[in-house]
């Protein structure tokens, strides 16, 4: 579809819902509650993609883990070590006396990134796990 085009189309939306996005709207100063859709679902194709798609990508996954878990520092490692050939790069950072934040920058086979997400996700001790990988 050439830039510009596109289709009109109804949803429905919970009152809570709607609440929210004219304040967002106003507050972002976004020109209508479209941009903001259009927005929205950039993202979430951007966020969701990776999990359907085949190939090499790119991209980060963020771990929230509580530290005191006895065991989760190891475990995380212990991964990290067995996805060597996919993993760039990372960023840990202790956000108080229990929690830690941990940035892992990959760069590699979907397949490979999938395991790693998913292995990382089933930790003891992880609070959160957040992919972001861009095209």
């Amino acid at each position: 579809m050439p830039p510009g085009s596109g289709r009109k189309f109804g949803i429905y939306l919970p009152k809570e819902i709607e609440s929210d996005l004219d304040y967002l709207v106003k507050e972002l100063d976004l020109s209508s509650k479209s941009k903001l859709f259009q927005e929205a679902l950039r993202l979430f194709i951007v966020e969701n993609k990776w999990r359907i798609v085949r190939g090499k990508i790119a991209g980060a996954i963020g771990l929230l883990y509580n530290h005191s878990v006895k065991g989760t520092d190891e475990m995380i490692t212990r991964v990290q070590h067995k996805y060597a050939d996919i993993i760039v790069s990372s960023i840990h950072v202790h956000l108080d006396e229990e929690r830690c934040l941990l940035t892992i920058i990959v760069r590699g086979d979907v397949s490979r990134v999938k395991e790693l997400y998913r292995e990382l996700h089933g930790v003891t001790g992880v609070l959160l796990t957040r992919p972001v990988f861009l095209e």
